[in-house]
């Protein structure tokens, strides 16, 4: 096959892989992916099933995105794809992950990259269809942290549930209410406050946390 003919379709006269006029090319790949994620989440949502539905070769999609990650973190609007910061998580000792996911966060949200990352936060939590929401944290943020605290086994959902919901509250108090003194409290002191209750909540005893009958 010649590099003319690379890339044309059998029993066509168009190439794959490119729209024509390709300047909306990664708009309709992001509008498919959004789509996609929605409908069936994270982890069904194959570069190939996108790249069909935005009418493009799965090649282009990696051209333009590169991982999945990075595609849905483009969809969102995230200014850091998050798999770059969960992987690390893992390397962490579990009797310190409270305070150390609270200093990243925090040093995340108070970084320059820190205003386009609450600004897509709000943007989905006033989503009318909070699917990609919901998505983002099951699929996404909670699937790599439920392993590390499922202790005992079949424990890591709700440990990691109750550390998202303590950490949404962060920030919606600290970035988006801007409520003192939580808003203007140093990374150090809110670490050393509130990540003993995301440590509760990943090692403590679950049933001992529940008030008695």
């Amino acid at each position: 096959m010649t590099s003319g003919t690379r890339g044309m379709s059998a029993g066509s006269g168009t190439r794959s892989g490119r729209r024509p006029g390709n300047s909306g090319t990664r708009e309709a790949i992001l509008d498919a992916a959004r789509i996609r994620f929605a409908a069936v989440g994270f982890d069904k949502a194959s570069i190939r099933s996108i790249a069909t539905a935005a009418e493009v070769d799965p090649a282009l999609v990696h051209h333009y995105f590169g991982t999945k990650h990075q595609l849905f973190a483009a969809a969102l609007q995230l200014p850091v794809d998050p798999q770059d910061i969960l992987s690390g998580f893992a390397a962490v000792p579990i009797e310190n992950l409270g305070e150390h996911i609270i200093r990243t966060v925090l040093g995340i949200w108070d970084s320059p990259v820190g205003m386009p990352a609450v600004a897509a936060f709000r943007s989905l939590l006033a989503s009318d269809d909070p699917t990609l929401a919901r998505t983002f944290l099951l699929e996404v943020v909670l699937k790599e942290i439920r392993p590390l605290v499922d202790s005992p086994p079949g424990t890591g959902a709700k440990r990691a549930g109750l550390a998202a919901s303590q950490l949404a509250g962060l920030l919606v108090t600290r970035k988006i209410l801007k409520l003192e003194p939580i808003a203007s409290m140093a990374i150090d002191d809110l670490a050393a406050l509130v990540g003993p209750t995301l440590q509760r909540y990943f090692t403590g005893d679950l049933d001992r946390l529940l008030p008695s009958e």
